[in-house]
């Protein structure tokens, strides 16, 4: 018997990358052959050598179509099968193995905004809505445009067996939110590009287009972010407050590299007003929305546990976020040289509900 077989994979648009997709008809949904593209149509190649290679990757059950039939994610090769230069994927999976002994986990909470005929789903058609407030985990009335989609989306992933862990309204009506997780620094990458291609496709089906936009309505409005929360086996261990403080002091010591890398248009949503940090400064703190970092309430309760990253856009890539989390946070604990001055500055903050600092210009490398 024959199947279908959708193949997904990332293209080369910029600033920033879009899905795109095509159907195999395969003889065995279980294992996904190998197959190309043109890729001078997906700015990945050139007309006179347009040939693109998808290799799968990850493979889960297609809830929109027959019970056999399958989503198959797949990464970008050259015709030699070197990483295409678009590929993240290889770079975060060369990440993950060198930090393999951490144990390294992520959960991404995806937040995006549904369009139609140019505004925001449910928006009038000349002038604003009510003023934020109502619409953040809200219900009844016209408040909530779009849930109808986002319960169909909701079904998809739990049928596809993606690790989708929950969805809410968010801030600005026809904002919503889907969280992503707990996996590993690969793993988060594969599921949240299929389910993002999820959210397209049946988004289709209702005339709504979704944007990952980061600030998708200038103004007095919350732009959309994909907060990262992350955690080792050395943080989720009992006594794991230190490592959690540690993690926090790395990542400010790579500022601007990780906020050029976390998303287009993130000067725009990162204005310290509307629940964030300013792009060019890094804080941290217990339950404090306005950090660049935020350590949950309850992680600072139990002294264990994971610290959310609050920066990265919604349009943000997975597969680079994981490795820049992994390489920073990881690669400074693994450094053979644990200095007084990090060890005093761990002690401290775990007194300090909060800890700021200016960011500095990366070092190049």
């Amino acid at each position: 018997m024959a199947y279908q077989a959708e193949y997904i994979w990332i293209d080369g648009t910029e600033p920033t990358r879009k899905l795109r997709s095509k159907t195999k008809i395969v003889a065995d949904a279980s294992k996904p052959p190998v197959w190309g593209f043109d890729g001078s149509s997906t700015n990945q190649a050139t007309g006179h050598f347009s040939d693109c290679v998808l290799r799968p990757v990850f493979t889960c059950a297609d809830p929109l179509r027959g019970p056999k039939d399958v989503l198959v994610m797949c990464e970008v090769l050259n015709p030699d099968f070197t990483p295409h230069a678009t590929n993240t994927r290889a770079a975060a999976v060369t990440t993950a193995k060198q930090f393999a002994s951490f144990q390294p986990m992520f959960g991404i909470e995806q937040e995006y905004t549904f369009f139609q005929d140019g505004r925001p789903y449910g928006w009038p058609e000349t002038g604003y809505p009510a003023p934020q407030g109502p619409y953040y985990c809200g219900v009844g009335g016209t408040k909530l445009p779009g849930r109808e989609i986002v319960e169909a989306h909701t079904l998809a992933c739990l049928r596809a067996g993606l690790a989708i862990e929950g969805t809410n309204a968010e801030v600005m009506m026809g904002q919503w939110e889907f969280q992503m997780g707990i996996l590993d620094t690969v793993a988060i990458g594969d599921q949240l590009w299929t389910a993002r291609w999820l959210l397209e496709r049946i988004a289709e089906d209702f005339g709504v287009d979704v944007s990952f936009d980061a600030k998708p309505v200038k103004g007095d409005w919350n732009g959309a972010g994909a907060h990262t929360n992350f955690s080792t086996k050395q943080m989720r261990a009992v006594g794991g407050w230190d490592a959690i403080i540690a993690g926090c002091e790395a990542l400010g010591t790579r500022v601007l590299e990780h906020v050029d890398k976390y998303g287009e248009g993130i000067k725009d949503r990162l204005t310290g007003a509307h629940e964030t940090a300013h792009w060019s400064k890094f804080s941290y703190g217990v339950s404090d929305r306005g950090s660049s970092v935020r350590i949950p309430g309850g992680v600072a309760r139990d002294q264990r546990g994971y610290l959310e990253d609050r920066r990265p856009n919604a349009n943000v890539d997975p597969y680079v976020v994981a490795r820049l989390m992994v390489e920073t946070i990881c690669g400074a604990a693994a450094a053979p040289a644990k200095s007084a001055t990090r060890r005093t500055a761990t002690r401290a903050a775990a007194k300090a509900p909060a800890k700021k600092a200016a960011a500095k210009a990366p070092a190049r490398r």
